[in-house]
């Protein structure tokens, strides 16, 4: 980055941070100031994160935040960082919480629809006794690290921390299982 960027930003990241400080205290021209200053910033990094028309509302949510943990800014980073990590966080829980909500459909036969949907060939009982089997005669460690990142779906660091050796071990044990399970298979 340029030198005079650089600069005129660490600047205006110092103002916002002195405007977030003064605002802590809840007087109304000093919240005003800051909002004023940082509202534009907001807005576009909400409307890049998701799109324009979610920009407002999500605005508004993050300034609701914004305003109700002010008090407890402490200045430590910048209020800009503390501002836009507000924001991502507004983000992540509409992602969330629309994940969560049941989507409805406008459709007269909605169970022909789901029927339809619903997946076909998937392994049966048989199968799932077949694998467990075979998943029996891979040695233990391998069979923990196959089971906690395939089965119950852990991250290959999250397995690592949970047994106890670093993420290549696991990674390897792993795939070590799933060369012994597709050789069984294959052979079954």
């Amino acid at each position: 980055m340029n030198p005079v960027v650089a600069d005129e930003r660490a600047d205006d990241d110092r103002r916002l941070t002195a405007l977030a400080l003064a605002a802590r205290d809840g007087a109304p021209a000093d919240v005003a100031a800051f909002t004023e200053a940082v509202y534009a910033d907001v807005r576009r990094f909400l409307a890049y994160l998701t799109d324009v028309q979610s920009a407002d509302d999500l605005t508004q949510e993050t300034f609701v935040r914004v305003l109700g943990s002010l008090p407890r800014f402490a200045g430590r980073s910048s209020a800009r960082a503390w501002l836009l990590s507000i924001a991502r966080r507004v983000v992540v829980d509409r992602f969330r919480a629309a994940r969560a909500r049941p989507v409805v459909a406008d459709l007269a036969d909605w169970q022909a629809a789901v029927e339809r949907c619903q997946p076909r060939d998937l392994p049966g009982s048989q199968d799932a006794v077949e694998l467990a089997e075979l998943l029996a005669e891979v040695p233990h460690e391998r069979r923990r690290a196959f089971v906690l990142t395939q089965v119950v779906g852990l991250r290959y660091a999250e397995a690592a921390e949970l047994l106890g050796c670093p993420v290549g071990t696991v990674r390897s044990r792993v795939a070590r299982a799933r060369h012994q399970l597709s050789a069984s298979w294959l052979a079954a």
